[in-house]
């Protein structure tokens, strides 16, 4: 029975590692097909359309409805002759006013401008009581650094 038992007397243990080499091996694969294939790929050309005939589009100055601190709305911008006007509105006249600017340029935009004193809700209701209305265009302006 001597001859059975193991030289030094210690057993191998199973190895918990695990072997990454057949990984890098396709991994190198992979990535020499990629490196062929990539310049065999022909990029898509857009053919986009020309324009030779269009007449450029009139913007149409925006109404500007400045929110101040105090609450009190102001309407500024310029009328179809081109004149500047300027008017201080509440709630209710600044929605006849802006009906009444969009009957005569349905596409006109209306911009809120505001403080930055002026709670953001303020500037939200303004915005709301708008849209609520039906005017199309709303936006809020923002001062550009």
């Amino acid at each position: 029975m001597a001859a059975i038992q193991r030289r030094g007397g210690s057993r191998r243990r199973a190895s918990a590692e695990i072997n990454v080499v057949p990984y890098i091996d396709v991994m190198l694969v992979l990535l020499v097909i990629f490196m062929v294939a990539a310049p065999i790929v022909n990029p898509a050309v857009v053919d986009l359309p020309s324009v030779a005939n269009a007449t450029p589009q009139q913007q149409t100055p925006p109404i500007i409805v400045t929110v101040h601190e105090d609450g009190e709305l102001t309407a500024r911008g310029k009328d179809n002759a081109g004149n500047a006007f300027e008017r201080k509105l509440d709630k209710r006249g600044l929605i006849d006013f802006v009906h009444q600017r969009q009957n005569e340029n349905p596409d006109q935009p209306v911009v809120i401008a505001a403080d930055r004193s002026v709670k953001y809700e303020a500037v939200l209701d303004v915005m709301s009581v708008l849209k609520a209305d039906g005017v199309k265009r709303v936006g809020l302006m923002v001062k550009s650094k």
